[in-house]
Parts: C-alpha cells; structure tokens; sequence
C-alpha cells in the first residue's frame, strides 16, 4: 500500500473540505450511505480515500476504493477523486459539472 507524505495528505484535505464539501457528500451518498447528512475526507492512500460520514446523527469512518485501482504519485489522486465524483453522480442520476 502506497502512503502520501503528510505534506501532500494535509494539502488535499484542506483542498477537498474547503472547497468540494458538495463532492465528500455525494461521494458518501453514492458509495457508503445514501441518507448520509455530512462529509468529510479525512484521509487517503494508495488504495482509496477516507470520510466521516454523518447518518441518522451517527458518524462513522468509511473507505471507498480508488475507481482505476491503486495508485502511487500525486497527480493521480486527483484524477481519482474526479472519477469518484463522476462515479458517485451517475449512480445518483446527478448531472456532473465540468472539469477544470
């Protein structure tokens, strides 16, 4: 299992719960609990991400796989993120905004 230097983990946290909160939560709402109410990436690897996850007024940890499997470098976290996110709104018949 590939581990991301705590430089590189900080730097996305704080990118990902700052910026794409409406993206940890259709990400839980697709792959862990479609009555999730909260989400909040707190952590990732070579292998998937991390979210606490708010149900029912319960939080727990979940982990979703990578979509394309396991990864190693930097750049290809965001590309998963991205295909989780292009995932988790075609399983909630959600249309995706583009790209940057």
């Amino acid at each position: 299992m590939t581990t991301f230097s705590p430089d590189i983990i900080d730097a996305i946290l704080r990118h990902m719960n700052g910026d794409h909160t409406d993206d940890n939560l259709l990400i839980a709402r697709a792959f862990v609990d479609p009555e999730a109410s909260a989400s909040t990436m707190t952590g990732f690897d070579g292998d998937g991400g991390e979210w606490d996850v708010t149900s029912g007024g319960v939080t727990s940890r979940a982990s979703v796989s990578w979509p394309n499997g396991p990864i190693s470098e930097r750049p290809e976290v965001r590309r998963e993120i991205v295909a989780l996110y292009d995932e988790a709104c075609a399983v909630l018949g959600v249309e995706p905004r583009p790209h940057a």
